[in-house]
């Protein structure tokens, strides 16, 4: 996997302090849906990153990751760069992708871990694989939902897609569940729980949360939960 220089095409505002940059590589790389790259901006350990890839293999002719900005060094110096910028970018790495033979999943998500899942939610519908997938996605407010109008727009070209929101400050005129993701609301909105493999991606704190509620609560077996703790904060 050499190192590669890319040119920021766009940039994306996707919510107040979530963006996504799109690149073009001279030599595009492939890659599965779900897969990650590390992002270097300058010399430097400070400058470097891995960070999950948001686009899906389908999109051909541009590369994009997806960042929350923070008050690193990092996220200062990516949220100054536009378009016509230079990052060199390494990549694919990971294994939290597609299996064979998977024809129901789950993906238990939080904040900007939803970026792999966008890929892999992207790759299914632009395919057309017929995997049956439900979401639920869990965030502060609705303002913090990220790809909200990708995931609409998927949701109506693949009817075999159920995404459920969860959000701690739920807004009335918003259809959600109040709260957070706990084994009931799995159990309510995610009947056939038992039938599937869940992917899961976040903060560390609720990837190892879910993995509990799944194993402990639910008694699904490990095989059956795939994890992901999320690098790009």
């Amino acid at each position: 996997m050499p190192v590669q220089d890319a040119r920021i095409k766009v940039v994306i505002q996707r919510t107040p302090s979530v963006k996504s940059f799109r690149l073009e590589v001279a030599e595009p790389a492939p890659y599965l849906a779900g897969q990650f790259l590390s992002v270097a901006l300058k010399e430097g350990a400070e400058f470097k990153r891995y960070l999950s890839i948001s686009s899906s293999p389908t999109e051909k002719g541009h590369l994009e990751f997806t960042k929350k900005l923070t008050d690193s060094a990092f996220s200062k110096f990516l949220d100054n760069l536009r378009p016509g910028g230079n990052v060199k970018i390494e990549y694919p790495f990971g294994k939290f992708t597609l299996r064979d033979g998977c024809e129901k999943i789950a993906f238990l998500s939080g904040g900007i871990g939803i970026t792999p899942i966008r890929s892999i939610c992207k790759y299914v519908v632009d395919e057309n694989l017929g995997v049956d997938i439900a979401l639920l996605y869990a965030n502060r407010s609705v303002s913090d939902i990220v790809f909200r109008e990708d995931f609409e727009l998927m949701q109506k070209q693949y009817a075999r897609l159920k995404l459920v929101h969860v959000l701690s400050e739920a807004a009335p005129e918003f259809k959600c569940v109040a709260g957070r993701i706990t084994a009931g609301v799995l159990k309510d909105n995610i009947a056939d729980y038992a039938d599937r493999k869940f992917f899961i991606c976040g903060p560390p704190a609720m990837v190892e949360a879910m993995k509990n509620i799944l194993s402990q609560e639910l008694s699904l077996p490990k095989e059956n939960i795939i994890t992901e703790n999320f690098q790009g904060y």
